[in-house]
């Protein structure tokens, strides 16, 4: 049975149970992110026999810090140990192993739709929308499930596109039990925003780019944070309690300190204690 709770170890990465697809499946861009060019189905030159990453511990330091920020949401040990039943890429054909790769981002965004849906059904404001929920957490799970054929296959955007509309009647209900007048800053271009302080209860801030945004002490509870783009942003001392929608990736790229206060599901990432 999945565990069925927002921030379950079943929708975090394992890289115990992974073959390091995310390091070999994806590609990425020399930038401020990685420190070379890597295209899709390379491996990366700083993955380990064990498929372990080589300098994990001096990821930041080292120019790598978008591997810091990712997150699969248990994507590679679902498609490692049960799409593929633990079958290495290293090991299989070239075939398998592009099969593999190809499957990969399509299970990762199932399972970024899982955390969303376990998220909503733990809202008591969404109780009238419970049975739905439970229907499309139900119906991701088996497509996650599906053969390696079919996930390839699947029309993955349809499916996001329809629960999008159920978490959007979710956001409407969770925010409406917030206090006071609530912005909707949906898609807004808040980059470098100066926030410092703002009222964002019950703000709907799907979408929103807040690239280096100030939110030191801003109150972001029961905020809708779906898909905002954090990075860089000031999240010190700012109150998230109760927002939802929020994953540990977005945090992983935002800065913030130990006076930052988060829901449950997320943690303080480990580079906010070092000040990075």
């Amino acid at each position: 049975m999945p565990d069925r709770r927002a921030g379950s170890p079943e929708l975090r990465g394992d890289c115990a149970r992974c073959f390091g697809l995310c390091c070999v499946a994806l590609p990425f861009a020399a930038s401020a992110d990685f420190a070379l060019d890597k295209p899709a189905g390379t491996p990366c030159r700083n993955l380990a026999d064990d498929h372990r990453c080589g300098i994990h511990a001096e990821l930041r330091q080292k120019g790598f810090t978008g591997c810091t920020v990712y997150d699969c949401f248990g994507a590679g040990q679902k498609v490692s140990q049960v799409t593929f039943g633990g079958q290495d890429w290293r090991t299989g054909t070239r075939e398998d192993a592009r099969r593999m790769f190809d499957v990969f981002p399509v299970v990762r965004q199932l399972h970024e739709l899982l955390w969303y849906l376990t998220e909503a059904l733990g809202l008591p404001a969404a109780r009238p929308l419970h049975a739905d929920l439970r229907e499309f957490l139900d119906a991701t799970e088996r497509l996650t499930r599906r053969s390696a054929g079919e996930l390839a296959a699947l029309d993955v955007a349809a499916h996001r596109q329809e629960v999008n509309v159920l978490l959007l009647r979710t956001s409407e209900l969770a925010r409406a039990g917030v206090r006071g007048k609530k912005k909707d800053r949906r898609g807004a271009d808040l980059i470098g925003a100066r926030l410092k302080g703002a009222d964002l209860r019950g703000a709907s801030l799907r979408g929103a780019y807040l690239i280096a945004a100030d939110l030191t002490g801003a109150d972001l509870r029961g905020a809708d944070m779906i898909g905002a783009d954090l990075r860089g942003a000031d999240l010190t001392d700012a109150d998230l309690t109760g927002a939802f929608f929020l994953t540990q990736p977005q945090l992983n790229g935002a800065r913030g300190s130990i006076g930052t206060r988060l829901p449950e599901s997320v943690t303080h990432p480990v580079h906010w204690a070092a000040g990075r």
